[in-house]
């Protein structure tokens, strides 16, 4: 820890020397003048990575609950994972997988119970949900199941939660009736609070069930909503005040080979009815969590959605081509690019058109007459540039933009900040005239701050930018100022930049496959890494105009100071950002007289450590921001902490 100390110290001290005027300025502009920028700038990325939807955002608690798992999902998965076949109290009987009866075509599989004896504590299965089932005192939970009663005799079944000594800490019981397949509902009210729970599904009679779609659901979901999320994951989420979210991934959309591609139709309508599918991620996906609920989430929260749609093309990286071997990029038949064209078409429908159009109709169905609102679509998702994409692209893009003018899309750039494929993007992009084009990079702090003038020179009359994916490689405070600093000049460069938004998000600390994350969560609770509290302070202080030449150094030009201004037009507050990621203090100036600001009111939020603290589940609050009244006469010499964010709002009206 030491040397990981010293070298932060060093890195940063060499790179002092660069020349940079960290306030924002070119040496040419000294006028404070004002620009408009993005009222879009700051949002979300989600991505099913890391198990974020599934065992995580999507509030279902039992795992494989329809019986779809299996090899091709992992390579030691089955039907029945997660599952346990019980036969306590001297009960016998048979147990398997069946699909010549389903409930519904696209969910196949069922699980088949023969109850030849049901005991003295009935016969039937268990699931260990996801890294077991936690449950809150005073909380209730729909339990909901689908059975074919195959037998004459109705079966009266007990459903009960348990921990690993046998204590049940919710129950219920109905009877089973003739006819078909039926839905089973019944609330469990739990008065204890618990994790490790299993969920016990017992036949007390013997006879024949089919089971199907075995689910159990906090009824206390993010705003009350049906088949909803996870209530403290969607507040932390919303308490960010995205401006737009993103879904529902990057390489999740375009799959790991064509046959992995999502499809966004095969996420909507009836739970039941959904298509699942292998995660590119190597797990599942019950696409419980589907477009439906993405376009609610993002209207429950105030932010715009982005969805993102394939190329026609898949990763780059499929079949593992980023290790060795594997089958690479793969282009969907030209003869199948209309069909799939129209599927995007379809998608602007579903989100905008009137309830008496096709998928208006479905939209309103599911619940949501009113149109979503849809303003942006991204096709394609860090893409190699090859011939394939670039048609199919071009495919796609000339029908939405021709089709639907009101669209913005979001074309893509390939995957790093520089390159061949960066290069051939952009050449592209300005080829077709493409509205914004997604630029992403996953680089180390250092990268962040001699980057900071990257969009100064970008061409105004090209395209615009949407940064979709960005992280410093870590969540430590140093990786925060560093991406804060990045930040400001998002801000600056608002009139070029259109939207940025840190990823991935979302992370199970038990099933993380990519590190860093926004926020890391158990089933019992989640923290707000440093670069949370980062990305919180600059969205929830958002501006629509940007103020040049506010804030000084006394003359320094260190790439690790930083600063932007800008003004919320809806309130008339200023809002001033400065960073330090450096070894000392430093003093600043902020010209007051230029801004014509007659107030004293002002709030100051600081966030300020040691270079190497970082939030975790064990510590979740060791660094979190500082609020306090602020008097904005110590502007005129703000003494600004080593390594702290600094953001300084001052009432306007």
């Amino acid at each position: 820890m030491l040397f990981k100390r010293v070298a932060h110290i060093i890195i940063f001290i060499l790179m002092a020397t660069t020349v940079f005027a960290q306030s924002g300025n070119s040496e040419k502009d000294k006028s404070t003048t004002t620009k408009t920028i993005s009222p879009d700038l700051f949002g979300v990325f989600f991505e099913d990575l890391s198990y974020a939807a599934d065992g995580g955002l999507y509030a279902e608690l039992v795992q494989n609950r329809s019986f779809e798992y299996s090899a091709s999902d992992k390579k030691d998965w089955n039907s029945l994972t997660a599952w346990e076949y019980i036969t306590q109290g001297y009960s016998y009987g048979t147990l398997s997988i069946e699909s010549a009866h389903p409930v519904h075509p696209n969910n196949p599989h069922y699980l088949l119970l023969n109850i030849e004896d049901s005991g003295q504590e009935g016969l039937g299965i268990s699931n260990s949900g996801y890294d077991g089932i936690t449950v809150k005192a005073g909380e209730q939970y729909n339990f909901s199941v689908y059975l074919q009663q195959l037998s004459p005799n109705p079966i009266p079944v007990t459903v009960q939660l348990r921990d690993k000594k046998g204590t049940v800490y919710g129950a219920a019981t109905f009877i089973t009736e003739s006819g078909g397949w039926k839905k089973y509902n019944n609330v469990l009210t739990v008065n204890q609070t618990a994790d490790s729970l299993k969920l016990f599904v017992l036949a007390k009679k013997p006879g024949k069930l089919a089971i199907d779609e075995v689910s159990l659901f906090p009824q206390n979901t993010f705003k009350g909503e049906a088949n909803g999320l996870r209530a403290d994951l969607a507040q932390a989420i919303a308490d960010l005040q995205p401006k737009f979210m993103r879904f529902p991934g990057g390489c999740l959309v375009h799959g790991d080979g064509l046959g992995n591609m999502y499809r966004w139709k095969n996420t909507i309508g009836p739970v039941e009815q959904r298509i699942q599918q292998r995660n590119i991620w190597n797990y599942h996906q019950s696409i419980g969590l589907g477009f439906y609920e993405y376009f609610r989430f993002c209207e429950d929260i105030g932010a715009k959605p982005l969805p993102v749609v394939a190329a026609g093309v898949s990763c780059q990286n499929s079949g593992g081509t980023w290790r060795i071997g594997g089958i690479g990029q793969k282009g969907l038949p030209l003869t199948d690019m209309q069909g799939y064209i129209q599927d995007v078409l379809d998608l602007i429908e579903y989100a905008n058109g009137p309830v008496n159009s096709k998928w208006g109709a479905q939209r309103a169905a599911a619940g949501h007459p009113k149109p979503f609102n849809l303003q942006y679509v991204g096709i394609g998702n860090e893409d190699k540039q090859t011939d394939d994409f670039r048609l199919r692209f071009k495919m796609i893009y000339d029908v939405v933009k021709a089709k639907h003018p009101e669209i913005t899309v979001v074309g893509t750039v390939g995957p790093s900040p520089s390159g061949d494929d960066y290069d051939q993007g952009w050449k592209f992009a300005n080829l077709l005239n493409i509205p914004i084009v997604d630029e992403h990079f996953y680089e180390r702090p250092e990268w962040f701050l001699s980057n900071n003038a990257r969009y100064d020179t970008y061409n105004r009359k090209k395209s615009e930018v949407y940064i979709g994916e960005y992280a410093s490689q870590g969540n430590d405070l140093i990786n925060a100022l560093t991406e804060a600093a990045f930040m400001t000049s998002i801000e600056r460069n608002g009139d070029v930049v259109r939207m940025a938004s840190y990823a991935p998000l979302l992370a199970n600390s038990k099933h993380t496959s990519w590190n860093p994350n926004l926020i890391y969560f158990n089933n019992s609770k989640w923290v707000p890494t440093v670069n949370y509290y980062v990305q919180q302070l600059f969205s929830v202080n958002q501006g629509d105009s940007y103020i040049r030449n506010v804030v000084t150094f006394n003359g320094i030009t260190d790439s690790t100071l930083a600063a932007s201004c800008v003004k919320d037009s809806r309130t008339g507050d200023i809002i001033i950002k400065i960073v330090n990621a450096g070894t000392t203090a430093t003093s600043s100036k902020i010209d007051l007289k230029a801004l014509n600001i007659q107030s004293k009111k002002a709030k100051l939020n600081i966030l300020k450590g040691n270079p190497n603290d970082k939030n975790t589940l064990n510590e979740p609050l060791k660094l979190v921001p500082i609020v306090s009244d602020f008097d904005t006469k110590t502007l005129n010499n703000y003494t600004v902490p080593a390594y702290s964010l600094s953001v300084i709002r001052i009432k306007g009206r």
